[in-house]
């Protein structure tokens, strides 16, 4: 499982004090505690309107001074996170393009003869579709747009987009139906959710969260924004790799249990 490290986002009232103040010790404190829990990228996200790119150099530049994990550039400004990738020691992951606006014409030519990788959304102008049809049309036209500025499959991390299942019952179902055709039809491409939303207005969010982690792991998704330091839902990760065969012999979950991801009181 790819990890994205969803903890600095400004759209968090006590990271968006942080920002508000420049603390900078919060910042590295989360991007210390993220990075223990192996996130292979930390997102970073201003949620500001005015002094966007400012604030995500200060909040890369702090990341990159405490973990070796890869950037996130998180903003729904396309031309701010091409002009964040500089800040950027190493290629990383840019979250998001889409159908809407320009944002897959600003991004895919910065991105195009690089290493970095992208979350691209299955929206487009007209609405957020929360069928399976509409959902595929998406992505064979942004697939084909990929294809125009030559983005391997193995770049591209899809997002089905998430919706609550206290409002929409069929949400995983569809989830699941959308990420096996994107998987099946093309296999190298990567498949991500920030998968909290399948819990939004509901009791016990967490409990939800973690058996849709699970279930979207079966059908085939490979890369999550989650919590890292959240030990139940790494446990949920090393555990169902080594049921999908994805861990051989659970090599991964001995070596993260060894290593107290998920607890050792929990035997």
């Amino acid at each position: 499982m790819i990890i994205i490290g969803e903890k600095i986002n400004g759209a968090i009232p006590s990271v968006a004090k942080a920002i508000q103040e420049r603390n900078a010790d919060w910042i590295r404190d989360l991007a210390i505690r993220q990075t223990a829990g192996r996130a292979d990228y930390i997102d970073v996200c201003s949620s500001v309107v005015e002094g966007d790119v400012e604030v995500l150099h200060w909040l890369i530049d702090l990341v990159q001074e405490v973990s070796d994990a890869k950037i996130c550039i998180d903003s729904p400004n396309a031309h701010s996170i091409v002009e964040a990738m500089p800040f950027c020691n190493k290629p990383g992951l840019i979250n998001s393009v889409s159908l809407e606006g320009d944002k897959i014409d600003t991004v895919f030519p910065a991105i195009a003869d690089t290493d970095w990788e992208v979350v691209a959304l299955l929206c487009d102008n007209n609405k957020i579709p929360d069928g399976i049809d509409d959902r595929i049309a998406i992505f064979e036209k942004i697939m084909e747009r990929a294809e125009e500025f030559k983005i391997a499959p193995s770049r591209i991390h899809i997002d089905p987009l998430v919706f609550s299942v206290g409002t929409k019952p069929d949400a995983f179902t569809n989830f699941a139906a959308v990420t096996r055709y994107v998987k099946e039809k093309c296999p190298d491409i990567h498949v991500t959710s920030g998968l909290s939303n399948i819990s939004f207005g509901l009791p016990s969010r967490k409990t939800i969260n973690q058996s849709f982690l699970v279930l979207a792991m079966a059908a085939g998704m490979d890369s999550a924004i989650i919590d890292p330091t959240s030990r139940d839902m790494l446990g949920a990760i090393y555990s169902t790799e080594a049921l999908l065969e994805i861990d051989e012999f659970c090599i991964e979950y001995i070596d993260a249990y060894g290593d107290d991801l998920f607890g050792k009181q929990k035997k």
